[in-house]
């Protein structure tokens, strides 16, 4: 059979479907990684997951202060989509103040309309890492390396309320605890309060 007639009937027959186009994200503008001179200066998010006992998959919402290296918060949960990221920066900000900036990779719930809107009305800078480059997010993804060593992989967690109970320990002591050698060897509220 002639390729030509094949074509012609697999188009009388609607089986041809359009090509799926690849999502382009725009261009991100290179910015080295600066270090904060205060609190509140910048905030990084990333996510980072795990599995439970039963295997049902769970994720983490990281929240780390780029001065001092205190971690703000952690929100555990089967899915976190970008309202909840909103909701979870909400409550953050209640606390601790407003960032000046966020800074994040390019996940679903980070280039969503949602989180824009609310930097927006907030007066926070979102900036974006260029997509490959981990390591213009360098601050949690060092932490989220911490985190996956001490904490998730150390751990056969049961439920989610076990995770949060590990999690909210551990977070205590990375906190008031743990020093930091980039801190001068203080821990990261120790730092907060020396400035």
């Amino acid at each position: 059979m002639n390729h030509k007639r094949t074509l012609r009937i697999y188009r009388a027959l609607a089986l041809n479907l359009p090509r799926r186009l690849k999502k382009r994200l725009p261009a991100r503008v290179k910015q080295p990684l600066t270090v904060p001179e205060a609190a509140n200066g910048c905030w990084s998010l990333d996510f980072t997951s795990d599995v439970l006992t039963d295997g049902r998959r769970f994720r983490t919402l990281n929240v780390l202060d780029d001065y001092n290296r205190e971690l703000l918060g952690v929100e555990i949960d089967f899915s976190l989509p970008a309202s909840r990221v909103v909701q979870v920066l909400t409550r953050l900000v209640e606390c601790y103040g407003r960032p000046a900036q966020l800074r994040t990779d390019n996940g679903p719930e980070f280039i969503s309309a949602k989180l824009s809107e609310w930097c927006e009305q907030q007066g926070v800078i979102l900036h974006w890492i260029q997509p490959g480059k981990p390591t213009q997010n360098a601050y949690i993804e060092r932490f989220n390396g911490s985190f996956r060593r001490e904490l998730l992989d150390a751990h056969l967690f049961r439920s989610l309320a076990h995770v949060r109970q590990l999690v909210d320990e551990w977070r205590h002591d990375y906190n008031t605890q743990r020093p930091h050698q980039a801190l001068n060897f203080m821990t990261p509220l120790e730092f907060k309060q020396a400035a």
